[in-house]
């Protein structure tokens, strides 16, 4: 069985899926790069519960969870197999990490997960499964959770958590998609990726306090936290960067690979 990777994306916009950019490229050519793999299991920050939760259904169905977009987005579906039996392991996992966890039979695919996947495997022909952010949860919970995954990727379960380096909509203004970064963005993404890539756990876990545009970068926390569940699902290694880019001046699209 492949070993498959852990891996964080930056999904960006919901209509990353239907705009040209670099970043909806890379996610096109992910797919062949890293193989196909048994199941997926998304850390999506479009999901977040009180307390650990797994999807259970046979099938998820496709969720726009989102607004005041074009109607030919609402059309885009990504209707996928679930794993029931994948999410009883991986509820088994987080209950023996000693995290509470509960499987959601009903539960469908929200587009954090289903923006990045439909373009990395297009067929929707793999199994996926999602598992909830923490609600009020910190980065030390997050890795925490991932640890509990990492034994997954040895049977071809490929982890990825999906999210944000940088997401601050409130900074949004019409910015076409190709505008260049504003530097508080830049200053941030850049010494997040310094720390990625040299292993500087410490610093990302307290990164509200160690760089001084974390907080503004994320006025809330949801969609750094996939990262710190890709981080604990990876091998204690450096990340290496496989994709980085900006889109509509504010949002930095970097994915990280973590073996």
């Amino acid at each position: 069985m492949t070993v498959m990777p852990s891996l964080f994306l930056s999904h960006g916009s919901p209509m990353l899926t239907l705009t040209d950019c670099p970043a909806r490229d890379f996610l096109a050519g992910l797919g062949a790069a890293i193989g196909r793999p048994k199941a997926i299991l998304c850390v999506s920050a479009h999901w977040e519960q009180p307390v650990a939760a797994v999807t259970g259904a046979a099938r998820l169905e496709t969720i726009h969870d989102f607004f005041g977009f074009p109607p030919a987005l609402y059309a885009e579906r990504y209707d996928v197999p679930g794993d029931p039996a994948l999410a009883g392991r991986v509820a088994a996992a987080l209950e023996e990490a000693g995290i509470q966890t509960v499987v959601d039979p009903a539960r469908g695919i929200d587009h954090g997960a289903w923006v990045p996947l439909k373009l990395i495997y297009p067929d929707g022909d793999v199994p996926v499964i999602q598992v909830a952010i923490g609600q009020g949860r910190d980065t030390a919970y997050h890795r925490r959770l991932g640890e509990a995954l990492r034994g997954l990727r040895q049977d071809g379960v490929l982890v990825a958590g999906s999210g944000a380096i940088t997401h601050n909509l409130h900074a949004f203004r019409g910015q076409p998609v190709d505008a260049p970064p504003a530097p508080w963005v830049a200053d941030f993404r850049d010494w997040m990726a310094d720390a990625i890539e040299t292993a500087r756990w410490d610093d990302l876990l307290a990164y509200r306090s160690r760089q001084q545009n974390g907080a503004v970068n994320h006025p809330t926390e949801d969609h750094i936290m996939p990262l710190f569940a890709a981080i604990g699902a990876g091998s204690g290694q450096a990340g290496k960067l496989l994709h980085h880019s900006y889109t509509h001046s504010i949002l930095a699209m970097d994915a990280f690979r973590f073996d």
